[in-house]
């Protein structure tokens, strides 16, 4: 790991603030993830299951469980490979997750399977089919969640309530959460000192990919509270780079009137960087804003392409359309039912109503239940 001098200044990821978007509104405190059952995670399937082919898809309900965890004792009980069981993406540990296993198994009864499952991992299974392919990071639709909140103040759903008025007009800055930094939060830092070559460490390929990931993630949420601090988060800038919500194609923006229409009305989004070598560049202020972001991380992108990493673009807003939130009054706090599309995560939307300090990390924003797991990923 570096010396402390070796982080550029102001630039260590264990500093980064990220600004609500929602703080001239007072919050309801209170706590998640004190107990499982008040943390439920359920994917909702992007296709559904054709009853036929080589894979056998096990839908699971967990808790207290990493997925990868999971995956492991399904290859050690089945006798099979990693390679061979899929996931639509990580589950946080500390909830009531009900998530869809495929596993290359081609021989065996999915009843039968999902019995040995339930008899000798300890979990529930709710439903054994058939499909042709392996599950891929990202086959979901989304994912839907029940979240409890304990202990908020005495007026919270009155307060929760005015909070998604707030937010439905403005979106929630799509941050990534604090579950992707690592129980001890340095899963940014170790990927960065990969990426360097400065590292110690010797990951195995998977674990190595994910703290690569980590430092692009934690890239990403600084720029998007740079973009928050400096009032763009409402508006698109010429040179942007954005995405049709309803197709999820790409463009630069070179016609700011036309587009910005378009982004009031919701047909476009603009987009942060995943840096990368395949990488949908920005142009003008855009470009200029991310390559003061990689100057001042100690970075550049043949780093990245380097390291083989393609990199994306990450839409910087969720949509309300996507929220879907509710509320009720109840008697250990206040309940939150909501939707989310995929890769984003529950604690960064809860963190605008719990969480009024912007001057704290998100990571503090959601304290009260255990550490997340390192590295276990986010929550969506």
């Amino acid at each position: 790991m570096p010396n402390d001098e070796d982080l550029p200044e102001n630039e260590n990821p264990q500093s980064l603030t990220v600004p609500l978007i929602s703080a001239g509104l007072p919050g309801i405190g209170g706590r998640i993830k004190s107990d499982a059952a008040h943390f439920i995670v359920e994917e909702i399937p992007l296709y559904p299951t054709s009853g036929e082919g080589e894979h056998i898809y096990l839908t699971i309900t967990r808790e207290d469980r990493e997925t990868r965890a999971l995956v492991r004792d399904m290859t050690r009980l089945f006798g099979i490979r990693e390679a061979d069981i899929g996931t639509a993406g990580l589950k946080d540990r500390h909830a009531r997750t009900t998530q869809t296993f495929s596993l290359h198994l081609h021989k065996m009864d999915p009843d039968e399977a999902a019995r040995r499952v339930e008899s000798e991992l300890g979990v529930r299974v709710i439903a054994a089919t058939r499909h042709g392919n392996k599950l891929r990071t990202g086959h979901l639709a989304g994912n839907r969640f029940e979240i409890l909140v304990v202990d908020p103040v005495a007026d919270a759903l009155d307060k929760a309530r005015a909070k998604w008025d707030h937010l439905r007009e403005r979106a929630v800055p799509n941050y990534y959460g604090e579950q992707r930094f690592g129980r001890e939060g340095d899963n940014a830092e170790r990927g960065r000192d990969l990426l360097l070559g400065r590292s110690r460490d010797r990951p195995g390929k998977w674990l190595k990919r994910f703290l690569l990931s980590a430092f692009q993630s934690e890239l990403f949420n600084l720029w998007l509270a740079r973009r928050i601090s400096n009032d763009d988060f409402l508006r698109l800038c010429n040179g942007d780079v954005a995405r049709k919500t309803d197709s999820g194609g790409l463009f630069v923006v070179r016609d700011l009137e036309a587009d910005a229409a378009r982004f009031r009305a919701g047909e476009i989004d603009f987009t942060g960087p995943i840096f990368g070598k395949k990488m949908t560049a920005p142009e003008g202020a855009p470009a200029e804003d991310e390559a003061e972001l990689l100057e001042a991380a100690g970075v550049d992108p043949g780093d990245f392409a380097r390291a083989k990493l393609d990199g994306s673009r990450r839409s910087s807003r969720l949509w309300p359309a996507s929220l879907a939130l509710s509320f009720e009054a109840d008697g250990a706090g206040v309940r939150f039912r909501f939707e989310l599309p995929p890769g984003s995560y529950a604690t960064v939307v809860l963190r605008e109503f719990i969480q009024t300090d912007a001057s704290k990390s998100t990571s503090a924003a959601v304290e009260g239940g255990p550490g997340s797991p390192q590295p276990e990923g986010g929550d969506a």
